[in-house]
């Protein structure tokens, strides 16, 4: 009999100085963000995500793919890959999602939200964050 009990999730939305987060379970296939992580030419702050390991118990963890809109790698696709490879650290599953568009997706929301006088201004970090949610919302609605 397969395992039914809900899944969390970790997502992550990579970049060379902030790491968006966000938790989702496949119940609903919704997330909610949880910040950022810095990350710098020292590395990532690995504490940061050792602490959300913890606290969150992910049955996953899925990273996002930055990739050019034809498909192609970008700039930051090896780096986002190394970067998964060193989540394995944790023996959880890791998943690449495709992560195009998201970063502008999230950027959009956050400004019609904006101009709906429903947040303040928009800060980078709760553009990243809200794409890491749209990372794990996208995994989530393919059954991932």
């Amino acid at each position: 009999m397969p395992d039914s009990s809900p899944r969390t999730i970790l997502a992550f939305d990579y970049g060379l100085r902030r790491i968006g987060v966000a938790v989702g379970q496949d119940i609903t296939g919704s997330a909610s963000p949880l910040g950022t992580i810095r990350n710098s030419d020292a590395g990532v702050d690995e504490a940061a995500i050792d602490r959300l390991v913890q606290e969150w118990a992910p049955s996953q963890l899925i990273v996002g793919l930055p990739l050019h809109p034809d498909g192609n790698p970008s700039d930051m696709t090896e780096a986002a890959l190394a970067f998964a490879d060193g989540l394995k650290r944790y023996g959880l599953p890791v998943a690449i999602t495709d992560e195009r568009y998201s970063s502008v997706e999230a950027t959009e929301i956050l400004n019609r939200a904006r101009a709906a006088g429903q947040r303040r201004r928009t800060a980078k970090a709760d553009i990243d964050a809200a794409a890491a949610v749209l990372i794990a919302e996208r995994y989530l609605s393919t059954g991932g």
